[in-house]
């Protein structure tokens, strides 16, 4: 072969390689700079509005991880959970576990921000999905995980709809398990997303049943650390407030890290969920695994990419929201 056969051999392989790039990051109808030419302001504006309100409030990272969460798990990332209700039939936010979210004024501003600059242009589920990264991402002045965009927003959003999609605080693994895959996410998905855990709080209601009458004799959960068991007591008395809230990452709820998977194996673990991983044999040893921070931030990125892509509305599917709160 000839240098000049050779030349463009090279050339076209190299062309073929980036059209299946290309391909592979928009198989989903999600890609890299989705607003680039529509809109290339976009993602700079969400990030610097979502920095400023994070900010003046270090808890909002926490608010939007769980609301991105629950609306990708619920019909997919197309933002219904952000859906008020309209009439006698509730919407996904009016209805547990998700009436203790917010958060929702946040990605309001943000949509109307950048609606003034660019109108009908960004969806509200990649508003979500952006301002959740950005939000977290906050106290690093850099993001912690890559956010395709691309997706467009939908028109339906039932509270009858949430029951059984997204996964309890009291379930076990094998249900958990069964949830996530319903969604095409894996175990590895699972025990990866659930270091989510290490910032936010969470209601006494959402596990008190550990601490007091676990298994109908007045006994707390025995997989629970006891002097834990004992600390959680005081801050929540039976029975509890319902508006009392407790760290679910121990003195490093503000902070994302890998605090979350060291305190579960210490069976520390706030709900039965995440005690759950430590019951499987794979999903324990990836819980030591994770306590490597490397580790625990190159799986996140790639477990959030796959769940920000669930159940996704792209090209012509549903809709741009002029307002979040609202179909058009």
């Amino acid at each position: 072969m000839s240098a000049r056969e050779m030349f463009f051999s090279v050339l076209v392989c190299l062309v073929v390689f980036g059209a299946l790039i290309r391909e592979c990051e928009a198989k989903n109808g999600l890609r890299k700079n989705f607003y680039e030419k529509s809109c290339p302001q976009a993602e700079q504006l969400v990030r610097n509005i979502t920095w400023s309100q994070a900010q003046k409030n270090p808890s909002l990272g926490a608010k939007l991880l769980r609301m991105h969460f629950h609306d990708c798990f619920v019909r997919g990332c197309n933002a219904s959970v952000l859906l008020d209700t309209v009439g006698t039939t509730k919407s996904e936010k009016d209805t547990i576990p998700n009436l203790t979210l917010s958060g929702f004024d946040v990605i309001d501003d943000v949509k109307a921000k950048v609606e003034q600059v660019c109108p009908g242009i960004v969806s509200c589920a990649d508003i979500l999905a952006l301002a959740t990264r950005d939000s977290v991402s906050f106290p690093f002045k850099q993001p912690k995980w890559d956010v395709l965009t691309g997706r467009r927003d939908g028109r339906i959003s039932l509270a009858l709809d949430v029951a059984g999609n997204i996964p309890s605080p009291f379930s076990d693994f094998i249900t958990l398990k069964k949830i996530f895959a319903k969604k095409g996410l894996s175990a590895t998905d699972l025990v990866v997303l659930s270091g989510g855990h290490t910032i936010g709080v969470a209601h006494c209601a959402t596990f008190s049943n550990r601490l007091y009458n676990f298994t109908g004799k007045g006994d707390s959960d025995p997989s629970l650390n006891p002097t834990y068991a004992q600390s959680l007591k005081k801050q929540c008395p039976n029975p509890a407030k319902s508006s009392t809230t407790v760290e679910m990452d121990p003195r490093s709820s503000l902070t994302f890290d890998t605090h979350y998977f060291t305190i579960l194996n210490q069976h520390k673990g706030l709900f039965q969920s995440d005690a759950a991983l430590l019951t499987d044999k794979k999903s324990a040893e990836m819980v030591k695994q994770l306590q490597s921070t490397d580790n625990f931030f190159f799986e996140f990125n790639k477990s959030m990419e796959k769940m920000g892509a669930v159940e996704l509305l792209t090209g012509k599917d549903g809709e741009i929201r002029q307002k979040c709160r609202v179909v058009n």
